[in-house]
């Protein structure tokens, strides 16, 4: 048995891959437009590791995705410097809902509210400012 991707339902293709690809910084695996069924599956991964993806899917005709809780947690990514990862998410504009206080773990949500979990690689990093002193903003 081998782990092959996380399905995520998405409401606009355009936000979703500027978070996920621009700030987030997934790489596009491969995109299929399946116009017999009016879905599109859009295929990303971290850069260099494609053994873990996740799998966007778009219904053309829209769906009710309500606040992304449909029996989902969150995803997770090991980053390898989570501070750099966080500027580059709040220069694209993303909330930090659970800002990287410790120097290891931060949460931001999707434009489908999709929590993502991201973690620092190894050892947290010591903690600095501006990071140690933000508040949570809204849930995760």
């Amino acid at each position: 048995m081998k782990y092959l991707h996380t399905m995520v339902r998405i409401n606009d293709v355009e936000a979703s891959l500027a978070f996920y690809c621009e700030a987030l910084g997934l790489e596009l695996i491969r995109r299929h437009d399946i116009e017999a069924g009016r879905f599109s599956l859009i295929f990303l991964a971290a850069p260099g590791d494609e053994s873990a993806q996740i799998e966007l899917t778009y219904n053309w005709d829209g769906d009710e995705l309500g606040e992304g809780s449909r029996n989902f947690g969150h995803l997770a990514y090991a980053v390898d410097n989570i501070y750099d990862t966080c500027q580059r998410l709040l220069d694209h504009g993303v909330i930090l809902n659970r800002p990287p206080r410790d120097g290891r773990m931060a949460f931001v949500r999707s434009p489908d509210n999709i929590s993502i979990e991201l973690l620092q690689s190894g050892e947290p990093l010591a903690e600095a400012a501006p990071w140690s002193s933000m508040e949570n903003i809204g849930h995760w």
